[in-house]
């Protein structure tokens, strides 16, 4: 799973006993190396089925990391890209990250990239974007608090604006997927139960229908688009789709 330049057992046991935001401190530097970045071909798959929805001028990447979802935006909008997170540490490195693709770029324009700490729980923005997007960071928030969490981009957006995140369909039950999410899940509530402070990740609690209802109860409207690119499930299904959450 994880490349000889990735952290290792010791810096994961580390970062795993750490608080959340000081475990992504901790893993900053190595993160692109593991495989809790979101796959090139995922971000592709949104880029591309993002383009036809309308013409951005200002986007939001929630929970940004180490600034993949800003890459997606920068091909998307045409004025600003705003990356926004709690970790120092990722900041950190998405900037240097985006410092070096743009002087590789040189006299080749985009749109302005700008970085802001702070909690996607209490995000400190006007409504002036047109598109926010948020890749594999829902399992870093409890259910309980994913209504305020789409308040908060909800109070972000212009009216009309876009909120869209990819959706993986969830894996067979009794599948090896199936297993390893339980298992890990299970695992992580019993670090949480005897250890602090808490470290958030679940990947078990981002029920499609519980979260297309917190949207609607927050102000969007939902339409799903499957990521054909991504390919078809055994019973020819998605595997994947895009939440298009429009604030109405």
């Amino acid at each position: 799973m994880f490349t000889p330049q990735g952290p290792t057992l010791r810096e994961l046991a580390v970062q795993a006993l750490s608080s959340t935001m000081r475990g992504y401190d901790l893993l900053a530097p190595k993160f692109d190396r593991t495989p809790y970045r979101t796959p090139d071909r995922v971000l592709d798959a949104v880029t591309r089925a993002v383009r036809p929805l309308g013409v951005f001028d200002r986007g939001l990447d929630v929970c940004c990391g180490t600034g993949a979802g800003v890459g997606v935006l920068s091909g998307l909008c045409r004025e600003r890209v705003t990356g926004v997170d709690f970790s120092a540490g990722m900041l950190a490195v998405a900037q240097a990250a985006q410092a070096t693709r743009a002087a590789q770029a040189g006299a080749r324009s985009g749109p302005a990239v700008d970085w802001v700490r702070a909690d996607a729980l209490a995000l400190p923005f006007a409504p002036v974007f047109d598109l926010a997007l948020s890749l594999g960071a829902f399992g870093h928030f409890l259910p309980k608090e994913r209504p305020e969490l789409f308040r908060q981009v909800h109070a972000s957006l212009r009216p009309g604006g876009l909120f869209v995140f990819p959706v993986g369909a969830p894996p067979p039950v009794g599948s090896r997927a199936y297993w390893s999410l339980l298992g890990f899940d299970a695992a992580m509530r019993v670090r949480n139960a005897l250890w602090r402070p808490p470290f958030v990740m679940y990947y078990r609690t981002f029920r499609l229908p519980d979260v297309t209802e917190d949207l609607v109860r927050t102000g969007f409207s939902v339409r799903l688009l499957p990521l054909t690119d991504l390919g078809q499930g055994p019973d020819g299904s998605p595997r994947a789709r895009l939440v298009v959450a429009t604030r109405r």
